[in-house]
C-alpha cells in the first residue's frame, strides 16, 4: 500500500491510496468464491457457474464490493501510519476496480489545525462590578410583592389597564372564514406583550363583558403557515378583569418570604442578587478573554466542528426560549450570528486544547468531583443523580471538556491585567 498526503488547506487534507495489484487479485478471487458458494444461476448446479458467467452477471457488483472493502480495510491503517486522525468522515472517491491492476482511491478529510505557539498571557480585560445597589435590593423585592401579591375584581367596576389579569373569549376569522372553535378562552396580563400589539391596545380600557373586533396582519413568520401574511380579524370579549392586590413590605411580609424581618430580608437579597453578579462577573470576563485569545491567533478552523457547534449551539438557543414561553425562528440573521460565535467557540477550544498541551494540564478525579457538585447546585438535582446521567461516555468526554476549559480559562485569567469597572 502506498499513501500519498496532499494538505489542500490548514485544515484540510487528501489522502491519494494505492492498493497493489496482487492484494487486489486475491480480494476479487475471494469475492467470486464466496458468491459461487451461494449464487442461483439458471442452466447451472448451485456452486458450479463458472466465473465468467457470474462476471457477466455479478460483476459491478462484485467489483463495487471489493472496492469498499479495500478502503475499509486500508484508510485506517494509512491513518495510522501517517499518524493524523481527522475531524469529519472522509469522503471518498474511488477509481474504477479492475481485477488484475492496483487500485487507488482519493479520501479528503478535515484536520486539526498546526498550532506552532499559542499567545495567551498579558491580555487587559475588565470585571463588572459584583457591589449590590440598592436599587437591585428594591427590585428583587417588587418581584416577591409580585408572587405575593393576590388577585380579586376592581371594586368599584373599572375598565382594564396595564397590568390587569384579564380572561378573554375571542373567534377569529380570515378572509372571511371562521377558523378554530368559538369561544376560544386565554388569560393575558394587560401590556405585559403576551397577545398581539393590536388585541393589547384594544384590550386596555375594555370593561367585562365588552365585546370588539380587531384587525390585524399575521407575521410573515408566523408558527402557523397557513396564517403568514393573512389579514385577519379577533372577535374578542372580555369575560373577566382581576386586578392585582399587592402585600405591604414590612416584617409580616418578610416572614411570609421566610424570613425574620424587613431587614433580613433585604440583607439575604442583597446576598442573593451579589452572587449572581459575581457568577455574571465571572462570565463576563471569560468571554472577554475568550475574544482576545482568538484576536491574538487568528488560526483557521475546521467548518465541521463549526457546523455542530452551529447546530447544538441554535438548539439550546431554541430550547431556552421555549422554556420561557416564548418562539424564536431560526432566521438566517440569526444562524449568521449564532455562527460567528460557534466559530470563535471552536477556534477558542482549539488554542486552549494547545495550552493544556503544552503546560501538560491534567484533570483529577478531585476536579470531576468538584465538577459533579457544581452541576448539581446549578441543576438542584442530588449529586447521586448527576453521576448517574454522566456515566455515559460521551457526557463524561462533554464534562471533562468544561473542567479542562475552566481550568485553562483561570490560567489564562491570572496571567491578564484585570481591572474592576464601575
Amino acid at each position: 500500500m502506498q499513501v500519498t498526503v496532499e494538505k489542500l488547506s490548514p485544515v484540510l487534507l487528501e489522502f491519494l491510496v494505492e492498493v497493489p495489484a496482487d492484494q487486489v487479485r486475491s480480494e476479487v478471487d475471494k469475492a467470486y468464491s464466496l458468491l459461487q458458494r451461494t449464487a442461483r444461476v439458471r442452466g447451472f448446479r448451485p456452486g458450479k457457474a463458472p466465473r465468467h458467467v457470474l462476471s457477466h452477471l455479478y460483476g459491478g457488483r462484485v467489483h463495487a464490493d471489493v472496492a469498499q472493502r479495500l478502503v475499509d480495510a486500508t484508510l485506517n491503517k494509512a491513518l495510522a501510519e501517517k499518524e493524523i486522525q481527522p475531524l469529519s468522515q472522509p469522503a471518498i472517491a474511488p477509481t474504477e476496480l479492475r481485477p488484475d491492476e492496483s487500485f487507488s482511491y482519493k479520501a479528503r478529510f478535515e484536520v486539526r489545525p498546526e498550532i506552532a505557539e499559542v499567545k495567551w498571557e498579558g491580555f487587559e480585560v475588565k470585571r463588572p462590578s459584583v457591589k449590590a445597589s440598592d436599587e437591585m435590593v428594591d427590585a428583587e423585592v417588587t418581584a416577591l410583592r409580585q408572587k405575593h401579591a393576590t388577585l380579586q375584581a376592581p371594586d368599584p367596576e373599572r375598565p382594564a389597564k396595564k397590568g390587569d389579569v384579564a380572561t378573554i373569549t375571542f373567534q377569529l376569522e380570515v378572509s372571511g372564514q371562521s377558523m378554530g372553535q368559538k369561544d376560544q378562552e386565554v388569560e393575558t396580563e394587560v401590556g405585559s406583550g403576551q397577545l398581539f400589539k393590536e388585541i393589547e391596545e384594544a384590550l386596555d380600557g375594555m370593561t367585562p363583558g365588552q365585546h370588539k373586533d380587531v384587525s390585524l396582519t399575521f407575521p410573515a413568520q408566523h408558527q402557523n403557515p397557513e396564517l403568514r401574511g393573512k389579514d385577519a380579524v379577533f372577535h374578542i370579549t372580555l369575560k373577566d378583569l382581576r386586578e392585582r392586590i399587592y402585600p405591604e413590605v414590612d416584617d409580616e411580609f418578610a416572614k411570609d418570604c421566610g424570613e425574620d424581618s424587613l431587614e433580613a430580608l433585604r440583607t439575604s437579597l442583597r446576598t442573593k442578587v451579589e452572587k449572581e453578579l459575581t457568577q455574571k462577573a465571572s462570565d463576563t470576563v471569560a468571554e472577554q478573554l475568550v475574544i482576545e485569545i482568538c484576536k491574538a491567533n487568528p488560526i483557521p478552523v475546521p467548518p465541521s466542528l463549526v457546523d455542530q457547534q452551529a447546530q447544538l449551539a441554535e438548539r439550546e438557543l431554541l430550547a431556552a426560549a421555549r422554556r420561557q414561553g416564548q418562539r424564536i425562528d431560526p432566521t438566517p440573521e440569526l444562524r449568521a450570528r449564532v455562527r460567528l460565535d460557534s466559530e470563535m467557540k471552536v477556534r477558542a477550544g482549539l488554542l486552549m486544547a494547545e495550552i493544556a498541551k503544552a503546560k501538560e494540564v491534567k484533570i483529577t478525579d478531585a476536579d470531576i468531583e468538584k465538577g459533579y457538585e457544581e452541576l448539581a447546585e446549578q441543576t438542584g438535582k442530588n449529586v447521586a443523580k448527576v453521576k448517574a446521567e454522566y456515566r455515559d461516555p460521551k457526557k463524561r468526554e462533554i464534562l471533562i471538556g468544561m473542567i479542562l476549559e475552566d481550568k485553562i480559562l483561570d490560567m489564562i485569567e491570572a496571567a491578564a491585567k484585570v481591572t474592576e469597572a464601575t
